[in-house]
């Protein structure tokens, strides 16, 4: 897997879904590419004290900022999935962590559900390698710029189980790699739903 990060110095877009399922065993062959119509990214804000929820959620305003915004997409070609995540306005020349949720962000940080893996791990939670891994995930990682901008992309062999996988989640920390730290990267700062 190849995963890059760079400064962000463009309009920031937001993918409205994917609709792409995993082909399984089906013998058929996968379409050529398939991806979505990208629109203007999310402003985060603080999670509603009731009922539904913002779609872009801050819930630690010191790290990430109320207004700072946060933007994905995500591509499908060839049975290989490209995620991409876009953020401006956060702290400065700061490391952050960030991967794709399974469940919608919530009032609560841990609303947002475990990391979506291609291949689950029967335990929770997860933090041995072989499932927590750059591999059978999707790793976002950055570092922002002077501006407090960055973009993130990972690209992986397989698709989205549809329906699984309906969030990305902004950490305190780069992902750790360390057996029996696998997959962790601190405290859930903010968290934008997206169903892919």
């Amino acid at each position: 897997m190849r995963t890059t990060a760079t400064a962000f110095a463009g309009t920031v877009l937001l993918a409205a879904g994917l609709a792409a399922c995993s082909s399984g065993g089906d013998a058929s062959p996968a379409p050529a590419s398939t991806g979505v119509t990208p629109v203007v990214g999310v402003a985060v804000t603080g999670p509603a004290a009731s009922g539904e929820q913002p779609k872009g959620i801050t819930y630690d305003t010191k790290r990430i900022p109320a207004g700072a915004q946060l933007a994905t997409s995500a591509k499908v070609d060839g049975g290989r999935t490209t995620v991409t995540l876009t953020v401006t306005g956060l702290l400065p020349d700061t490391k952050y962590g960030s991967h794709v949720h399974t469940k919608p962000c919530g009032a609560k940080p841990a609303d947002s559900g475990p990391h979506y893996q291609d291949q689950k791990d029967p335990v929770t939670p997860s933090v041995d390698s072989k499932y927590a891994n750059a591999e059978n995930e999707i790793w976002l990682d950055f570092t922002t710029d002077a501006k407090g901008w960055a973009t993130s992309s990972a690209t992986v062999g397989w698709e989205f189980r549809k329906g699984e996988a309906n969030s990305v989640v902004v950490h305190a920390a780069h992902t750790s790699t360390e057996h029996g730290k696998a997959g962790t990267a601190g405290d859930r700062l903010a968290c934008l739903t997206n169903a892919f």
